[in-house]
């Protein structure tokens, strides 16, 4: 059995493009998951122990926010931290999500939309990374940092996973067009 991969990026740094990699790749998918639950922060330990035995990987939220206890909870499983630099990251969070506000993101940033809040954000989004990284120091095999907006792709993602790279492009799904193109070319 292989081990289960939990994405621990924030949303804007590759994550569903890393999902549709990974399905390439033969592993079942979820998330994002609980986004619009009011209660997020009491309910999100019963949600991880309902999914976590159904799935092979795990990204977008709430996973970013768990990685110590996903750490601890499951053993030799493997973190793939997506980034991108903080400018580009800021502007597609604001772009994306605007004034548009969920249970999710308060819960992880302290406000609910970025629009308005984007030192809060930073600081979030900078503090996670640095953190994600102190915590896997000195197990470089458990952790894979991926840039993928600056063209990380099979070449990194396969070799540590243990999986043969498909004969197709890494899946980029910036936009709805990109996003069906993706789908037809990994057959999902």
């Amino acid at each position: 059995m292989s081990p289960k991969v939990f994405c621990i990026g924030f949303q804007k740094t590759g994550t569903k493009s890393l999902a549709f990699a990974l399905s390439a790749l033969g592993y079942t998918v979820t998330g994002p998951n609980g986004v619009m639950d009011p209660r997020i922060r009491e309910n999100v330990h019963t949600l991880v122990r309902k999914l976590v035995p159904r799935f092979d990987a795990f990204q977008d939220n709430p996973w970013p926010v768990l990685y110590r206890e996903l750490d601890d909870e499951y053993p030799g499983s493997r973190f793939v931290l997506s980034v991108r630099s903080s400018d580009a990251w800021i502007k597609s969070v604001v772009g994306h999500f605007g004034s548009f506000e969920t249970p999710m993101r308060q819960w992880v940033y302290g406000a609910g939309c970025p629009k308005g809040n984007e030192a809060i954000y930073l600081r979030r989004y900078e503090a996670h990374n640095a953190a994600a990284l102190a915590h896997f120091e000195h197990r470089p095999n458990d952790l894979l940092v991926m840039d993928i907006a600056a063209g990380d792709g099979w070449e990194k993602l396969c070799p540590f996973l243990g999986k043969t790279a498909p004969p197709v492009p890494f899946p980029h799904a910036n936009s709805l067009g990109d996003r069906k193109k993706m789908q037809q070319q990994l057959g999902l």
